[in-house]
């Protein structure tokens, strides 16, 4: 089983991604949550979760942030932003840095789900048995 990560400071988002998703279906034993990106990052270093959604602005350290410190780290966990603003310059700092996709709020469960779903398809299937 795998970790996932959900990082966003809306409780009512974050819950609902947790709760309203079937992960265990998808290959994810234990979910983790974050309120801010600065937590997220501290959770990303000792738990070191396989896929991470978050929040692009959140509180004490953004999404985006948090996303190019653990790249300078080396860790290419995949992440998946999720966020209320359209602006392009968010995408496009989100692409450099290698998100593996971009959401924008509001947005259908299922949508989350089917992102999962992909992650699992794309990466999960390919890694070796441990």
């Amino acid at each position: 089983m795998y970790k996932l990560l959900v990082a966003d400071d809306e409780r009512f988002v974050r819950k609902g991604i947790v709760c309203e998703t079937d992960w265990k279906s998808l290959g994810f034993g234990e979910i983790l949550e974050a309120s801010n990106g600065r937590e997220a990052l501290e959770m990303i270093r000792s738990e070191k979760p396989d896929l991470i959604i978050s929040d692009i602005r959140m509180p004490k350290m953004s999404g985006i942030e948090m996303l190019k410190a653990i790249r300078e780290e080396k860790n290419d966990t995949p992440v998946i932003f999720l966020t209320a603003y359209s602006e392009f310059e968010y995408a496009r700092e989100a692409l450099k840095l290698y998100a593996f996709d971009y959401i924008l709020k509001p947005f259908e469960i299922h949508y989350t789900e089917s992102r999962g779903s992909d992650y699992y398809g794309r990466y999960v299937i390919n890694l070796p048995a441990s």
